[in-house]
C-alpha cells in the first residue's frame, strides 16, 4: 500500500481538527461537526471556481476556518473594529495551525508558509490562491448563512456588507453566486445591492 503524500496527510490532519468542533449541523439526516461540513463546501467550491486548483490552494481553502469555534466572536468588542480583530485573529491562528499541520506532513516551511498568506487573505487580488479562498468563503455564505443574516442586520447596513462582499469577488465567483437558488427576499436584497 502506497505511503500517504504530503497533501493527504494534511488534509487529513486539517479534517480531523474541524471533526473536533462541538457545534453540529443537520445534512441531508446525517449530523456534522460544523467546520467539517463548512471546509467540505468551501472545497465544493473552489472546484466550480478554479479548474484544475494546485494542491496549496486545495489546502488553504480547506483550512480557512481552522478551530474557529475556539475564539468565539463575542470574545471580542461589538462593532466593526472589533470585528476586524477577531477575523485578523482568526486568520493568523488558522494560517499557523495549517503551516505546521502541512510541515509535520512533509511540505517545505515556504509552501506551509504560503498557505498561510492565503488563509490570512493576504494579496487579496493579486495572488489567484489568496482570491480562491476569499471567492469560496463568499460563496458559501452567500449559499448558507445569508438568508439568516439578512433578517438579522438593519437593512442600509446590510446593503453596505453585499456591496463590500461583491467588490472582494472575482467575476467568475460573481457569476455562480448569480446562479445561486435564494428566497425572493435574499435575492431582492443582493440586486438592490449590485444596482446601488
Amino acid at each position: 500500500m502506497p505511503a500517504e503524500s504530503p497533501f493527504e496527510k494534511s488534509l487529513a490532519a486539517i479534517d480531523a481538527l474541524h471533526a473536533e468542533d462541538p457545534r453540529h449541523i443537520e445534512v441531508e439526516g446525517e449530523s456534522l461537526p460544523l467546520e467539517l461540513w463548512h471546509g467540505r463546501r468551501m472545497s465544493a467550491w473552489l472546484e466550480q471556481l478554479v479548474d484544475a486548483p494546485d494542491e496549496l490552494v486545495q489546502l488553504a481553502v480547506r483550512a480557512q476556518h481552522l478551530q474557529r469555534w475556539q475564539v468565539p466572536r463575542r470574545n471580542y468588542p461589538e462593532g466593526r473594529v472589533g470585528y476586524l480583530t477577531w477575523r485578523r485573529d482568526q486568520g493568523q491562528r488558522a494560517g499557523e495551525t495549517a503551516a505546521r499541520l502541512m510541515q509535520e506532513a512533509g511540505y517545505s516551511a515556504e509552501e506551509a508558509e504560503q498557505v498561510a498568506r492565503m488563509i490570512r487573505k493576504q494579496g487579496l487580488g493579486r495572488d489567484e490562491g489568496t482570491q480562491a479562498v476569499e471567492d469560496c468563503a463568499c460563496l458559501v455564505f452567500l449559499e448558507n448563512y445569508f438568508a439568516d443574516f439578512s433578517r438579522q442586520v438593519e437593512h442600509d447596513h446590510l446593503i453596505r456588507i453585499v456591496q463590500k462582499t461583491w467588490k472582494k469577488m472575482s467575476p467568475r465567483a460573481h457569476e455562480l453566486a448569480l446562479g445561486l437558488p435564494m428566497a425572493a427576499e435574499a435575492r431582492a436584497l443582493v440586486e438592490e445591492a449590485l444596482a446601488g
